[in-house]
């Protein structure tokens, strides 16, 4: 299980919400059902947004409410076509495996109509969406579905895979092959030389600086351990396995 917080770009989820009761505000009407939220409060001090309490989910052909090209999370039980204004129902969210495409705090905490004002987002993407869902490569600074750990919804996250837990973004470190390179997250290396990315670094690594000042040796030892054995590649076949997406256009 996570801890509210400890979330980085690149990790496989499973998240979940249980199915809690609510009552239907109107029907499925142009690819949406909207229902009474169960979780949030009105933001009565909000000075930009007016919200009523009602969030509308969009339909897509799967049962899964969505938005964005299969990219929302919450479900209705019964499903969506099923129900008119006026019908109980619950919202909630299967276990889902996901990938986090973007991290973000906020401080002061963000305004957005309901309470509790979120402090966190965390942009995901559903097993099987990737890039080529977005052409543009746009997902990659931030689409998908942004969940707000801490506001009221009562996500339950599990950690499947952080690739590269023992490195953090702006270590330096050497590879195999001698060569340099910043790591800013598992799939955004910079290698020091001109020889360009290739296929990303040789295993084992050796951590050279940590936010730009000599390591530690525990640290040291915990890159070493970690790239032992394996290689860049299979890391990134792992990932790929478990997301069913590709990690960079």
């Amino acid at each position: 299980m996570m801890y509210e917080g400890d979330f980085r770009v690149g990790d496989v989820l499973s998240v979940a919400c249980p199915f809690t009761p609510t009552r239907v505000e109107r029907g499925v009407m142009w690819d949406h059902v909207s229902v009474r939220w169960p979780w949030w409060r009105i933001d009565t001090d909000s000075a930009f947004f007016r919200w009523n309490g009602i969030v509308a989910l969009g339909v897509d052909s799967g049962g899964y409410v969505s938005a964005e090209a299969g990219a929302e999370l919450f479900r209705t039980d019964p499903p969506p076509e099923h129900l008119k204004a006026g019908d109980a129902c619950r919202v909630g969210v299967p276990p889902t495996v996901v990938h986090v495409t973007a991290v973000d705090h906020h401080v002061p905490p963000l305004e957005t109509g309901w309470l509790p004002r979120p402090e966190l987002t965390v942009v995901v993407l559903r097993r099987g969406l990737s890039y080529r869902e977005f052409p543009d490569g746009s997902h990659l600074n931030g689409e998908g579905y942004s969940l707000h750990p801490g506001d009221g919804i009562p996500f339950a996250f599990e950690l499947l895979m952080r690739p590269y837990a023992f490195l953090r973004p702006g270590d330096e470190v050497a590879d195999a092959a001698g060569r340099a390179w910043l790591f800013d997250g598992p799939w955004s290396w910079t290698a020091f030389d001109a020889a360009g990315p290739g296929t990303g670094p040789e295993w084992p690594l050796v951590l050279l600086t940590r936010s730009g000042v000599p390591c530690s040796v525990a640290d040291a030892e915990a890159v070493a351990e970690g790239t032992a054995i394996g290689s860049h590649q299979k890391t990134v076949r792992h990932w790929m396995s478990l997301t069913q997406a590709s990690p960079t256009p």
